[in-house]
């Protein structure tokens, strides 16, 4: 879902054209805006430091009190209250639950304590969801869709009006949140989609119809936000023009019915359901936002909410990590504990190191929302990727250990590999969320790039401009490097860690300013390279985050400090490798080949070659 709207802006971009892109005639010669994007920064050859380093920090003394007296409840409850196979095996999430939930609050974590929540920031919010995730990602994925997309929406764009009239009723559970963007002809692609809203001619209110397919909480929900096409005016030449329109929608209003529950892989705690509106009278003054700008509506909400991903995955990792690392201590094979093997020994470490990296982006993605950044959406997408991919590996590894123990249910470990399949699909499917990274950075990239040829046209004007891009290009073909440092941001025993980061941040630069020019607006076709791309850029944005994590506990004399600097380094190394690996000359032909034997199967339907039998 998240990952149409990136496709769409990269297309934008590029067909508005750069220097070399075969592109349109210069609008305007200013520098575009400089963003404070560390991923961003990758892109351009900058070093954005400020959203990174020192690693962020972003509760008070008050906020830090608040948290400390939520996880100890929480935690319990999910040890001693919540039964998670249970809740697997029923298809629901047991009413025991769900009461106790509302009872501590966890249906309004963020709604501000006037309108009956918790009012928590996004950091505090990330912590809770750790522990959800660490449990029961059935339950977390009731609670998440509830309030991190389902009424979201409110959070963001509704007016007071809206706030006060919902806010309180979805805060204390009484009724539940739902977030309805996908249709059975719409996935990815959100703008494809058909539900339409009809405006009637007084004004007063909307007629809405439309099918939603794979909704969270859809049979549970009271309340909707919907996403429907609505006849709009076009500005410029006065003609009717169809722009998506986010509304509020109370299950109330009649004609809104539901499917029975969807029987699923995993997550089947979690309610999913197809969701019917057949001639929907919604009121005018439930519009979120402005008419028309439903699909930004959309969007905002995904990327507001997709850090909370990357936290429930660092939780997951927290609990199927004490499963492997009780069974290697007890396990006894061969005359020895597993744990004493090399195998085993570097399954454990693996785990760690993936665990690591998600947990300090998510805290520093949060942090970074919380302290009002406001270019997070690649990092966001990063999150998402990295942490539901390394939760897959490091679950499918800690049943790898227990060995046939970790196959059965009774250990619990299948389970949550089931349950974690979906993170890769939803909100945006990763395969579509790195094409998103790579375009969006792609688009910055134009932009400096036509600021740069805009200057070059009126050079005395802009004469500190060009003079940073030619020092820039000059260096670099002197084999001089970028100039760029990290050594005043990074602690002394991280200095080789943080040299191996830049070196990939500069290999990486060059290579997307090479393939941009190379390609023009035919980047957007090149799903081979945008890829691989988006993976480096995902690795040496996880290279940042742990150098600035482990630098804070080197500089504060953390008791864990010691075991982060070889959590960063290992990190650091073999990064590095794949960066420059993924980096390298790329192989055309391989892609060729590919593509071709991907032909091979459509046209023939399935798998083209017969056994070696012959028959």
């Amino acid at each position: 879902m998240r990952g149409a709207a990136g496709m769409a802006l990269g297309l934008r971009l590029l067909r508005r054209g750069a220097p070399g892109l075969g592109g349109t005639r210069l609008q305007s010669t200013n520098q575009p805006e400089v963003s404070g994007s560390f991923a961003v920064g990758m892109f351009l050859g900058r070093l954005n430091t400020e959203q990174v380093f020192p690693y962020p920090s972003a509760l008070s003394e008050e906020q830090e009190q608040t948290l400390q007296q939520l996880v100890g409840p929480v935690s319990r409850f999910f040890q001693e209250v919540n039964d998670a196979a249970r809740n697997d095996a029923l298809g629901e999430v047991e009413e025991k639950t769900m009461r106790g939930l509302k009872e501590l609050g966890a249906f309004g974590l963020q709604v501000p304590p006037e309108l009956g929540g918790l009012g928590l920031s996004n950091t505090q919010y990330a912590r809770l969801v750790q522990i959800v995730g660490q449990h029961d990602l059935g339950v977390g994925i009731t609670l998440g869709a509830h309030q991190s997309i389902g009424f979201k929406g409110l959070l963001l764009y509704g007016t007071p009006a809206q706030k006060e009239k919902y806010l309180p009723r979805l805060a204390s559970g009484e009724a539940v949140a739902a977030f309805c963007l996908t249709e059975p002809g719409s996935g990815s692609d959100a703008a494809s989609i058909r539900s339409r809203a009809e405006r009637s001619p007084c004004g007063r209110f909307y007629t809405l119809h439309g099918n939603k397919l794979w909704i969270s909480n859809g049979g549970l929900a009271e309340i909707f936000t919907v996403f429907a096409k609505t006849a709009l005016p076009d500005e410029q030449s006065g003609e009717s023009r169809e722009r998506v329109t986010a509304f509020v929608v109370e299950r109330a209003f009649g004609g809104v019915t539901h499917g029975p529950p969807e029987k699923k892989l995993g997550i089947r705690a979690s309610n999913t359901a197809e969701v019917h509106f057949e001639g929907v009278r919604v009121p005018a003054e439930n519009v979120l936002g402005t008419p028309g700008g439903g699909f930004k509506v959309a969007m905002n909400i995904l990327n507001n909410g997709r850090f909370g991903m990357a936290a429930a995955m660092a939780g997951t990792m927290r609990g199927v990590l004490d499963k492997a690392v009780e069974h290697a201590t007890n396990r006894t094979q061969f005359g020895a504990k597993i744990h004493t093997f090399g195998a085993i020994q570097e399954k454990l470490a693996r785990m760690a190191l993936l665990q690591y990296v998600t947990e300090s982006m998510a805290y520093m993605i949060s942090a970074n929302m919380d302290q009002g950044a406001a270019d997070f959406q690649i990092e966001a997408a990063i999150s998402k990727i990295f942490g539901s991919e390394a939760a897959w590996t490091a679950t499918d590894e800690c049943i790898q250990i227990m060995g046939g123990m970790g196959y059965m249910q009774e250990a619990g470990v299948e389970r949550v590999l089931r349950d974690l399949r979906i993170f890769r699909i939803f909100e945006g499917t990763n395969d579509i969320l790195r094409l998103f990274v790579a375009l969006s950075g792609f688009q910055s990239l134009g932009a400096q790039l036509r600021g740069l040829q805009g200057a070059l046209r009126s050079p005395l004007a802009h004469v500190g401009v060009l003079a940073g891009e030619a020092a820039r290009r000059l260096r670099r073909r002197a084999g001089l490097g970028s100039g760029l440092s990290l050594q005043e941001h990074v602690h002394p025993d991280l200095h080789d860690s943080a040299r191996k980061t830049l070196r990939c941040l500069e290999v990486f630069s060059e290579t997307a300013e090479t393939l941009l020019l190379r390609h023009g607006k035919g980047i957007v076709e090149q799903q081979f390279l945008l890829t691989r791309v988006a993976d480096a850029a995902i690795d040496v944005y996880a290279m940042a985050v742990v150098l600035a994590r482990a630098s804070r506990a080197l500089s504060g004399g953390a008791p864990t400090a010691q075991h982060e600097r070889l959590l960063c380094d290992t990190w650091c190394s073999e990064a590095q490798h794949r960066v420059l690996g993924t980096l390298g000359p790329l192989p055309k032909q391989n892609f060729r080949n590919l593509r071709a034997i991907a032909g091979a199967l459509v046209e023939n339907g399935g798998v083209v070659v017969p056994t070696p039998l012959g028959f």
